[in-house]
């Protein structure tokens, strides 16, 4: 079913609900005998019952009787606490290698009853085809999925990076007009264009204004940089990339969202929640969010029921917390009459926890007043969506990669050269910038005589078969033996990503990934592993328990070749993200960012 057949608007049922709050029509669902978190009081209420009418709450109360009927399906909660739905406000699914039908049976049962997603990954692939795929998909799920249109497609220019699409203010405004659940501008990660005046930065946030949408930031640079001001006066209202208190304390008191990370390697909000800990500052413009979580971070901790336990932990109270990913989300979106509170008109997206209320412990999950899932496990089947062969034949390639594709060539014949190279932080999106004495040999470099464990990362273009490719230098991989990996999961432009220490094997990994027309691919002398990803190059199309082991082989493979970084393939999969600081590798060569600005720099320091 539709989930527009499931969420009809308020003003099309507000004679039933009244109907139903005053005892004259009984109830679909109600839910009985609950500690009620009322996010919009930040207190806890005792012996309450919930009355739920065609997907909306009709009642919120103490008197139930007069809702129940024959048909009508009582859930007694036992005095256990009834929370609305957990809402993801900034998350990105493609990270999670499943497709939303996938993303919607593996986060349900923990409590996500929505989320606000930004699917630029797709986006910049197959361009507003891919966008359209994934709200039409998420449509058909039994969550309130609000699509954000991708702003930077390609994330920064095409001088620096070459994507399979490109997006200005008439794409923006064309995917506005598929519908409300179109809720936002997506992340706007080239800041330096909108500070600087970029017609085309400024034209996109100006589409989503006069489209009475909210615009998402993306700002990487020191929050004391005044320049964060003139970001925000863009319209800009939101930010995730904050990484400090400081950071947060900056933006919410521009009159932006702070939104607190903690994906599967970026864990921020240890410091981040130090602003309301520390600080002391109000939370009501805190936001709890993943951003990145990968399908096995889903299984082995979880998603919002994950984060909202993980700030509880650093100080939280657990309604605080909970409001963090509840009420202050929608209140960010301006959906907050229809999602993140258990309030009469509302959707009717509540859970069931087990429990104290700080262990976050999901015992059911009702989606628009239907239970869809119970004790950790759906209990209501979701069709899988059908993919065109042009989604599943993304990966364009100009020729079959071969060894001497990842050769480095230097500019003397021999001797010691010094180096850019990107050094890897274990848990953080940044890397740094570093320089290394090289060692040359037959006019190529010699990683094997070079000391410090370096290993070669290459980006191939995969989208328009122009052959383009560079090849530079990466450290912290940890690879202690010859072992390549190769990775369509690139952000964002997601050409071919290839790191290794053995050109061979890079080639025979990187061949390995355009055969499978997508996915990523470990080669070592003796075997690997590999995940297929056929959608976009991005995304599986198998169940997602299924998904997660093959994850789970790959994260193996790479452990058994030395690399022991905390989901390593998630921290990877960024160092082609040419808008973050500091040193990254696109297809047309190393970038740079720094307080300045970003810009192309030569592999070899002068």
């Amino acid at each position: 079913m539709d989930r527009n057949n499931r969420r009809r608007p308020l003003a099309d049922v507000l004679a039933e609900l009244v109907a139903t709050a005053r005892g004259d029509r009984k109830a679909s669902l109600v839910v009985v005998n609950a500690k009620l978190v009322n996010v919009c009081t930040a207190e806890i209420l005792e012996g309450m019952a919930v009355g739920v009418q065609e997907g909306r709450i009709a009642y919120v109360g103490r008197k139930p009787e007069k809702l129940i009927g024959p048909q009508t399906r009582v859930v007694d909660a036992a005095g256990r606490y009834l929370a609305p739905g957990f809402l993801d406000g900034h998350c990105h699914i493609e990270s999670t290698q499943l497709t939303v039908t996938q993303f919607a049976r593996a986060v349900l049962p923990l409590g996500t009853t929505g989320g606000f997603f930004d699917a630029h990954e797709i986006s910049n692939v197959l361009g507003l085809k891919g966008l359209r795929l994934m709200l039409e998909e998420a449509r058909r799920t039994p969550l309130a999925a609000y699509m954000q249109v991708a702003s930077c497609v390609p994330s920064t220019s095409p001088e620096l990076e070459t994507s399979g699409a490109s997006f200005g203010p008439e794409e923006v405004a064309e995917a506005f007009g598929w519908g409300p659940d179109m809720i936002g501008l997506g992340e706007v990660m080239n800041f330096p264009g909108v500070v600087y005046g970029d017609a085309v930065m400024l034209g996109e946030i100006e589409a989503a204004l006069r489209a009475g949408r909210v615009a998402d930031g993306h700002f990487t640079w020191p929050s004391h940089d005044e320049r964060l001001i003139a970001y925000a006066a863009s319209g800009i209202t939101g930010d995730h990339e904050c990484v400090t208190k400081e950071d947060v304390a900056e933006r919410i008191r521009l009159g932006m969202y702070a939104k607190m990370r903690r994906g599967s390697a970026w864990h921020d909000v240890e410091e981040t929640i130090k602003a309301h800990t520390e600080l002391g500052l109000d939370p009501r413009r805190m936001m709890l969010v993943t951003d990145d979580r990968s399908v096995e971070s889903l299984v082995d901790e979880g998603h919002m029921n994950f984060v909202i336990r993980n700030a509880i932990r650093q100080g939280v109270k657990p309604v605080t917390a909970i409001q963090m990913a509840t009420i202050n989300t929608a209140e960010r979106f301006g959906v907050v009459r229809d999602v993140g509170t258990i309030t009469p008109g509302s959707c009717a997206d509540m859970v069931l926890l087990d429990g104290h209320l700080a262990d976050v412990n999901v015992a059911m999950t009702i989606c628009a007043g239907e239970v869809v899932a119970e004790k950790g496990r759906m209990v209501v089947d979701l069709e899988p969506a059908a993919y065109p062969e042009e989604v599943v034949r993304s990966v364009r390639l100009a020729g079959t990669p071969k060894p001497e594709d990842f050769v480095i060539a230097a500019p003397v014949a021999a001797g010691t050269l010094t180096a850019r190279v990107i050094r890897v932080q274990e848990n953080h999106v940044e890397t740094k910038a570093e320089q290394r004495p090289v060692e040359v040999r037959g006019g190529q470099v010699d990683l094997a005589a070079t000391a410090g464990g370096l290993c070669k990362i290459a980006v191939l273009e995969r989208h328009h078969g122009t052959g383009g490719r560079s090849v530079a230098l990466v450290e912290g991989i940890g690879f202690g033996r010859p072992a390549a990996l190769a990775m369509t999961v690139a952000h964002d432009s997601h050409n071919l990503l290839v790191i290794g220490n053995d050109d061979a094997l890079m080639a025979r990994a990187a061949a390995r990934a355009a055969e499978l027309q997508g996915g990523a691919v470990i080669a070592l002398d003796d075997g690997g592993a590999e995940l297929p990803l056929p959608i976009a190059g991005l995304l599986s199309d198998a169940p997602f328990e299924q998904v997660a082991e093959q994850s789970r082989r790959l994260s193996e493979a790479l452990q058994d070749a030395g690399c022991r970084l905390n989901y390593a393939f998630m921290t990877l999969s960024l160092l082609a993200l040419v808008v973050i600081p500091e040193l990254r590798l696109s297809d047309k060569g190393l970038v740079q960012i720094t307080a300045e600005g970003i810009s192309r720099v030569p592999l070899f320091v002068e």
